[in-house]
């Protein structure tokens, strides 16, 4: 079960540029990399489904009422993210969003959640709308629940 402690011995995204960003976001206690050209960016730490470590991510959100959303694209490739697989096998995760450490708990919108959550998502990050068109899956929205 992954918690607000993991963030900072987890291990980094595969991607180069966002474990960069990732490490200064968490090196500067979130006053750095959180917001960026109007789009603010969360650390997520999910629980690795087949290693049990933590795993860390930085994502872009939005918000809707208490918990924090994040779309899981991976660029509109075919399959899911890994961190959202980690999640799917435990929903119980860390989040750093700016200089705010909590556990959380995650869970897939409903389909009547998605209806509003997915134009909003798109309105913050566009790209989202070409990376649905590039894949026959339904991108994934999740909301993260603070659990303090």
């Amino acid at each position: 079960m992954a918690v607000a402690e993991d963030l900072d011995r987890a291990t980094d995204s595969k991607w180069d540029w966002v474990a960069e960003h990732v490490r200064k976001y968490l090196a500067s206690g979130g006053t750095e990399g959180h917001e960026s050209d109007g789009m603010y960016t969360l650390v997520l730490v999910t629980t690795g489904r087949r290693t049990g470590e933590p795993r860390r991510n930085g994502l872009i959100y939005g918000t809707s009422g208490d918990d924090f959303v994040v779309v899981a694209s991976k660029g509109g490739e075919d399959d899911h993210p890994a961190w959202f697989k980690n999640l799917e096998a435990n929903p119980n995760v860390g989040v750093q969003v700016g200089t705010r450490r909590f556990d959380a708990r995650a869970r897939v919108a409903s389909p009547a959640e998605r209806e509003s959550l997915w134009p909003q998502m798109v309105g913050i990050f566009p790209l989202y709308a070409e990376y649905a068109q590039k894949t026959d899956r339904e991108i994934p929205i999740v909301l993260l629940s603070p659990q303090d």
